[in-house]
Parts: structure tokens; C-alpha cells; sequence
């Protein structure tokens, strides 16, 4: 989708939904990694995830378009446009917007599955670690002694 589309495309759907113009500039920024578009307040212009875009179509576009615009239209006019506000969230209701847009699988964080276990030689404390640790600088929390890496376990 070429910037002359976007801008028509983001226009009509604000003339469809909100029955106001929109009178700014809308564009891809290929630079978004974390969401679906963003609401610039200082220039009230719209930028769009194009990899977005290229993931889920033009119907997720258009419901993120939906989105940014409610911001903008409630900026425009005065009124809450943050996501705490009830003007917004009322106008996103109105307007059957989501209020977050769909995560994109590159998004997901992963939690390390990987886990380390100790023991200590005197007492027998055993100690799950997320994170290696170095077992000549830290030694066992309930009696000092020395700890040793017994396995490491790899979940999946």
C-alpha cells in the first residue's frame, strides 16, 4: 500500500466511523516494533506499522486506524484521548475499535525455560537458579557453605 492509499484509506474510515475529516497526514513507519500504529500530539499526524500491515491485512489495519483516531479526534477536541480516559474508552466502544491491537509473533516475549540447581556441600540447602551463578563467590544462605552445580535442565 502506497503513503497517497494510507492517507485515503485512514480518511474515509474516519468519515465512515467518526463522521469528522481527518486533516492531518497519516504514514507507514517501519521503525514501530511493539504496536499497531501511534497518535503524534505535537503534529496530530498518524503513523502505522507497516510490518503490521503485512502480517494481518488490511482489516487489522483498519481496526488500528480506528484506534489512532480516536485519539486524535478526542485530542482534537479537547476531550480524555489517553486509554485511562472514559471518553475514550466510551468513543472506542461507539466506534467498535479494539483498545489494543493484536500481538505480533515477534512480540512474544520468551521466558527462559533453562534452570540451574545448587546444592551445599554442608547442609544439603538445594537452590533453583533461573541464572547461572558463580558458586566461588556466593555460598549457601542457610549455613555458608560451600555451593555446587548438581544438573542443568534444559523445559521445553
Amino acid at each position: 500500500m502506497e503513503q497517497q492509499e494510507l492517507q485515503h484509506l485512514v480518511e474515509e474510515v474516519s468519515l465512515r466511523f467518526f463522521d469528522r475529516p481527518f486533516l492531518h497526514e497519516a504514514r507507514f513507519n517501519a521503525r514501530l516494533r511493539t504496536t499497531g500504529g501511534r497518535y503524534l500530539l505535537q503534529s496530530h499526524d498518524i503513523e502505522l506499522n507497516s510490518t503490521y500491515y503485512s502480517i494481518f491485512g488490511k482489516e487489522e489495519l483498519i481496526e488500528v486506524i480506528k484506534h489512532e483516531l480516536c485519539h486524535y479526534h478526542l485530542h482534537v477536541m479537547g476531550k480524555g484521548y489517553q486509554h485511562r480516559d472514559a471518553d475514550f474508552r466510551l468513543l472506542l466502544q461507539q466506534v467498535g475499535a479494539p483498545r489494543f491491537c493484536k500481538v505480533m509473533p515477534h512480540m512474544k516475549k520468551k521466558r527462559s525455560t533453562r534452570q540451574y540447581f545448587y546444592q551445599c556441600k554442608s547442609c544439603s540447602q538445594q537452590y533453583m537458579r533461573r541464572k547461572q551463578i558463580d558458586t566461588n563467590r556466593y555460598v549457601c544462605g542457610k549455613c555458608r557453605g560451600k555451593l555446587q552445580e548438581v544438573k542443568k535442565q534444559l523445559d521445553t
